[in-house]
């Protein structure tokens, strides 16, 4: 099963003081990364694919470099299942260089991690999916959709964009009582109905 995900920004304490930017339901980066692995782990399995949309975490505040990467490291490999990282523009070519060097091998054979530079596409039920950090402006399109992340609390205000971050203003097509756990990684089911959702509000406005 394919799971989407971005701007986790793991150790970014002055992010937990945004209110508006990034609201985020933690006071300290503890909780946050303990519920951050928890909503993870409860839904996704080691068979299961994570693809995480850039911004990892936010370590510029820790020297020497290696420490900071091997503190990424730590909680990444609490996280079960497969995990694409593409990468955000708070991810350094170097942290993607040390988790290739100790890239755990999972039980099926295949590398815990795997890395792209700019996006991927995945088609799925119909549809291409592109999968970038930064969102893309695609134009009026049957089939493709950008899944995205960067804007935080934000959205592209058409419907081919869905922002899939952990803080993403596009959970609001989800009913309360289908939203799942702040910071959950969220299945193509889900995001389709955002998809479908974000669709007829945009109808609505013409």
């Amino acid at each position: 099963m394919d799971f989407f995900t971005a701007d986790t920004h793991f150790y970014h304490e002055k992010l937990l003081l945004s209110q508006h930017f990034s609201p985020r339901p933690y006071d300290n980066l503890a909780d946050e990364h303990a519920g951050l692995i928890k909503v993870w782990n409860q839904r996704v399995d080691e068979n299961d694919t994570v693809y995480h949309l850039g911004d990892i975490a936010m370590m510029n505040h820790v020297r020497p470099e290696r420490r900071a990467h091997e503190l990424v490291a730590d909680i990444l490999n609490q996280l079960q299942g497969h995990i694409v990282f593409i990468k955000g523009n708070h991810d350094s070519r170097s942290l993607f260089k040390y988790l290739t060097a100790h890239n755990p091998v999972l039980a099926d054979g295949r590398a815990k991690f795997d890395f792209e530079d700019v996006g991927r596409i995945v088609k799925a039920n119909h549809h291409q999916f592109f999968l970038t950090h930064y969102p893309l402006i695609l134009g009026q399109t049957q089939n493709s959709i950008n899944l995205h992340g960067h804007i935080h609390h934000t959205m592209v205000a058409v419907p081919e964009n869905i922002n899939v971050g952990v803080d993403s203003a596009d959970l609001d097509y989800l009913t309360t009582s289908e939203k799942p756990a702040w910071g959950s990684p969220l299945p193509l089911e889900e995001i389709e109905m955002m998809m479908q959702r974000k669709k007829d509000d945009f109808a609505k406005r013409r």
